[in-house]
């Protein structure tokens, strides 16, 4: 297992990593339990494909004219992305996502450098600004994997987030931790970016222990608990979407505006539209802890509001999607949405079926303790 605390560490005293040394980084996560199947690990990875596949065909309508177009989002929307077929189709979220599977896979744990390489090898699904100004820097600038990454509060950090459990399953360790702060920085190395990444990677692990859905005040208060001491008080402002003027730490601002929806009731659609729910981090986080708050309990009708009453629906439903499949396992997640699943992860190349290969040979790797080639 490749460990790499002590990186992160140095990586923070240096001040490369735009992180506060935090109690977290230094606790081995608690052991998962003997009841704990592989299930629930599937269900986390397929989780976040499906999540972003329902939203893929209609990102970027607002949540009234989508609903308008298509209605609720219960299965995959026919569009251009899926040429016109009511099937599963990856974006980004989903590339990015397996791609860093399978290179965990290959490397048996985190190597920055190989996977920074692994994100600039082949042509990326609706690419956001932040990816594509870290490609620019590393494979055209030639700039260090550390050096690469932008002061960015944009969610292409959080979408990718779940595969850094898995090689940790077997063997609890601080590293996790510390490979869920590096791989954010690669891209988005900003404070709340790391922070938060760091903090829904905790939530990640905690879920694949619980067998029933937390209290819903657990969402905002196990985020916050971590984000808080990792990202500290920081200075940013609330977006332009926001009908909260706010400046200061995400952390805080999560809080804030989640308890004040708690407070009057609000639907995932009228909380959405009070603070957003597009690609800034302030606006992706309280949409994802809102819609878990609310609807943990039945994991297809959190992922049905994640794509059908967000904005950046598809980025939503992929990091909704993870989570209640941590939580639910894959019995959670109905069987239209798995067999209408492509499981592509490229563009105009047909890889069908490569993000399941990659759950077996992942399974078999960090569960099971065997070899693969990849």
């Amino acid at each position: 297992m490749i460990d790499n605390t002590a990186l992160l560490f140095k990586l923070i005293d240096d001040g490369t990593i735009r992180l506060n040394k935090g109690t977290i980084l230094s606790s081995s996560p608690p052991p998962l339990g003997e009841h704990l199947t592989f299930d629930k690990v599937e269900g986390m990875l397929l989780g976040a494909a499906i999540g972003d596949s329902l939203g893929a065909t209609s990102e970027g309508h607002s949540a009234d004219s989508r609903v308008n177009l298509h209605g609720e989002i219960r299965n995959y929307v026919p569009g251009r992305r899926s040429n016109n077929k009511a099937i599963g189709v990856p974006t980004d979220d989903s590339q990015l996502t397996f791609w860093t599977l399978k290179q965990l896979i290959q490397d048996d744990g985190l190597i920055p450098d190989n996977l920074a390489k692994r994100f600039c090898k082949h042509h990326i699904i609706g690419i956001g600004s932040t990816v594509r100004g870290f490609i620019q820097n590393y494979k055209d600038l030639h700039k260090p994997w550390y050096e690469s990454g932008h002061d960015s509060l944009g969610n292409g950090a959080l979408m990718r987030i779940s595969p850094m459990v898995v090689p940790y399953l077997k063997c609890p360790n601080p590293s996790m931790y510390a490979d869920a702060a590096i791989n954010a920085m690669l891209t988005h190395n900003s404070y709340a970016n790391n922070a938060t990444c760091v903090a829904f990677v905790n939530i990640l692990w905690q879920l694949l222990a619980m067998r029933s859905a937390p209290d819903p005040s657990w969402w905002v208060e196990t985020y916050c608990t971590v984000a808080k001491e990792l990202e500290g008080n920081t200075m940013y402002s609330s977006t332009k979407n926001s009908q909260y003027a706010y400046s200061g730490p995400l952390w805080k601002y999560t809080e804030m505006v989640i308890k004040d929806a708690i407070s009057q009731g609000l639907s995932v659609k009228d909380a959405c539209k009070k603070w957003g729910s597009h690609a800034s981090l302030f606006e992706t986080v309280p949409s994802v802890l809102y819609i878990l708050t609310v609807n943990s309990n039945d994991p297809e009708e959190a992922i049905i509001r994640a794509v059908t009453d967000t904005g950046d629906n598809d980025t939503i439903g992929a990091i909704v999607g993870a989570t209640v499949g941590a939580l639910h396992g894959l019995k959670g997640i109905p069987n239209r949405w798995i067999q209408g699943l492509t499981g592509r992860t490229r563009a105009g190349v047909d890889d069908s079926g490569e993000i399941f290969k990659l759950i077996l040979l992942a399974k078999n790797i960090f569960w099971t303790g065997n070899s693969a080639n990849v």
